[in-house]
């Protein structure tokens, strides 16, 4: 083994001038171990992955199961495999009727990048609408949707015909047009600092796309998978999608994302060109079983049903004046404080006391909360009072 901090910061290329350092030599459940012992609290899922803990034993099986079988064994969309099979009607099952359709890729922006080319497709449009404060992934066309602008600046040109209107609010929506090939928007700004939208806003949204044409895309790479207390968001507002992405908790961590939408939406991607989207890796039929073990784990020990109580118990014991507000659904936290700094105090001095949380990319001043859906009670206490500790001596 080698957790050499030296190979880590010199052989690997780096995101940020100060990342987080912490050796992992195992995990399961909700924690991790470093290799001196250490155990660590993982309260953000490894930022939204691990819904159903670390190495879940189904999950682990189904993968040593498929190993057994094989491993890549042509590009997607060609050879008849059985586990993208099953995960694929899986899906159609418990999605509407209008996302029957499957198109397995390798992450969360790969998921948006497909979703945003069909809506092009599809409608013969090119403009695209998306919500400032958004984040759908770091490659081109998902950064070119994405609302931060001091992520962007440095890489432009970007996509263009991209249009930005705020999230949650309706006035706005006069902006989509029969001009408009899709909207794109998370059904829960995730990286903007846990933003819920208001029924009567995504209604309006579902309406202004039928009435104008336009494709709707809900973005739930971060939001799905059982995190806000229904299987996907959108199930709480009573609308539906064209197409749907996911990726993150999906795979039970694997790499595995999906763009989701109807058969005869998804046809055009074969003709005019053929082979109008393709990917080698996608569908792998590894991550396509450790996905269907990790929708199979959701359902039969009935995580969804325990997320709005386990949301519940962090906020009665997270309780401190200097906490100036929470933003929750199910178990997905941002919790505001004074300044970014704070935060940042706050997070290094949970590291030291075994807790891991995080901040928000575009709302620094907030910290992040997304544990694994599987989180116990008891566990919940530790964790917060291991919290309040932190926020005592930042």
């Amino acid at each position: 083994m080698n957790f050499s901090p030296e190979i880590f910061l010199r052989n690997l290329a780096q995101t940020t001038d100060s990342p987080y350092l912490i050796p992992i030599e195992h995990a399961e459940g909700i924690f991790l171990w470093g290799p001196d012992g250490k155990r660590y609290i993982d309260l953000i899922s490894g930022i939204g992955v691990s819904n159903i803990g670390h190495r879940h034993p189904r999950v682990v099986q189904a993968i040593k199961d498929q190993l057994d079988k094989h491993l890549h064994v042509m590009v997607y969309g060609e050879y008849i495999q059985s586990a993208p099979n099953l995960l694929a009607k899986k899906l159609a099952d418990l999605l509407p009727k209008n996302l029957d359709c499957s198109y397995f890729v390798n992450s969360g922006t790969e998921a948006n990048e497909g979703a945003l080319k069909l809506a092009k497709r599809f409608t013969g449009r090119t403009e695209i609408i998306s919500c400032r404060k958004s984040y759908h992934g770091s490659t081109h066309g998902s950064m070119s949707v994405s609302g931060n602008e001091s992520k962007k600046m440095a890489f432009r040109p970007l996509l263009p015909d991209v249009r930005f209107i705020d999230f949650n609010v309706i006035e706005d929506l006069k902006n989509i047009t029969e001009r408009t090939a899709c909207v794109i928007m998370e059904t829960i700004q995730g990286d903007a600092g846990v933003r819920v939208p208001s029924k009567e806003y995504m209604k309006g949204v579902r309406d202004r796309c039928d009435r104008t044409g336009a494709v709707l895309i809900l973005d739930e790479i971060q939001c799905g998978m059982g995190r806000t207390g229904s299987l996907f968001a959108f199930q709480q507002y009573d609308i539906v999608p064209d197409i749907l992405t996911v990726a993150k908790a999906f795979g039970g961590g694997l790499p595995i994302g999906a763009f989701i939408s109807s058969h005869e939406k998804m046809k055009c991607l074969t003709h005019d060109p053929m082979l109008g989207h393709i990917t080698t890796f996608g569908g792998n039929p590894v991550c396509c079983a450790s996905a269907l073990a990790t929708l199979q784990v959701i359902e039969d020990e009935k995580l969804i049903d325990q997320v709005e109580g386990k949301g519940k118990l962090f906020e009665k014991y997270l309780r401190h004046e200097r906490i100036k507000a929470i933003r929750r659904i199910g178990l997905l936290f941002a919790i505001d404080f004074e300044s970014a700094e704070l935060v940042s105090r706050i997070v290094e001095e949970g590291k030291k006391r075994g807790v891991i949380c995080y901040w928000f990319l575009s709302h620094p001043y907030s910290f992040r909360i997304a544990p694994p859906l599987t989180i116990t009670a008891e566990q919940i206490e530790e964790s917060c009072n291991l919290i309040l500790q932190a926020i005592e001596n930042a």
